[in-house]
């Protein structure tokens, strides 16, 4: 190969990288999300049931003073030689579908959801890829997170969690029935009130239990790690405490 070849091959390279720099300069504010400040709309819920499917957004879920429910979003989002969108909708008014998308070569997308409730409904989450806080429920409520920790808090009615990759916390509650099983997270609960049943699952990470003072049948069980319970313990009490850890220590006590 001649060294004039060599030039122009060179030479053609860096044109067809230039030019596609140059595209990607051009292209790159094609797609910028508008959605900065937040968006607010009602969703008319049928029913005393409501079920939020939701992937990579947080979630601040809520119970209000409200007739509908109440969506409120923040989205700030761009691709290069992409999409980048959010979408809202209600289907068969129970079922309530929070959308990102954010797709491209470049990407950066960061979404946020308010959701306030109507009282006495009951409610599943469904999130991927985005933290969960629930807020002052009453009824049955029921989270799944998957790579996203849950937060509930002032919450009376029975809780069912389930969180992969992601911590569990129920802190302030007085539910009487609670299921909280977490994978890769460690799961804590503080209770103001004595609870029926609690069962906790916890693979690789701990588990701790605050509870009002009273007698318990108490099964804990750690395969790698320290079991420490301080309540007073009654086999044939109606209150139960089921807490299982594969890796990490247990820690149930009085508060």
């Amino acid at each position: 190969m001649t060294v004039r070849s060599v030039r122009n091959r060179t030479r053609s390279t860096l044109v067809t990288a230039g030019a596609l720099a140059g595209a990607l300069v051009i292209v790159g504010c094609s797609d910028v999300s508008k959605d900065k400040d937040p968006e607010t709309r009602d969703f008319a819920l049928q029913g005393r049931e409501l079920t939020i499917d939701s992937d990579d957004s947080a979630l601040d879920v809520v119970v209000a003073d409200v007739d509908d429910v109440r969506v409120t979003r923040w989205f700030d989002g761009n691709a290069v030689i992409g999409d980048a969108d959010v979408s809202w909708r209600m289907v068969d008014g129970k079922r309530l579908e929070l959308r990102v998308k954010c797709e491209g070569v470049i990407t950066a997308c960061d979404a946020s959801h308010r959701i306030e409730v109507p009282r006495k409904v009951a409610v599943t989450v469904e999130n991927q890829d985005g933290r969960v806080n629930a807020t002052g429920f009453d009824t049955a409520l029921k989270i799944k997170s998957k790579d996203g920790r849950i937060v509930v808090k002032d919450a009376a009615g029975p809780l069912d969690l389930d969180s992969e990759d992601g911590s569990l916390e129920a802190v302030g509650v007085s539910s009487r029935d609670i299921r909280a099983h977490a994978r890769d997270g460690r799961v804590r609960l503080a209770l103001t009130e004595v609870p029926d049943r609690i069962d906790v699952r916890s693979k690789d990470g701990s588990v701790e239990i605050g509870l009002p003072k009273a007698a318990y049948k108490v099964r804990a069980e750690a395969r790698d790690g320290s079991v420490e319970v301080k309540v007073p313990r009654d086999a044939s009490s109606p209150h139960v405490v089921s807490a299982v850890s594969q890796d990490g220590r247990i820690r149930v006590h009085t508060v």
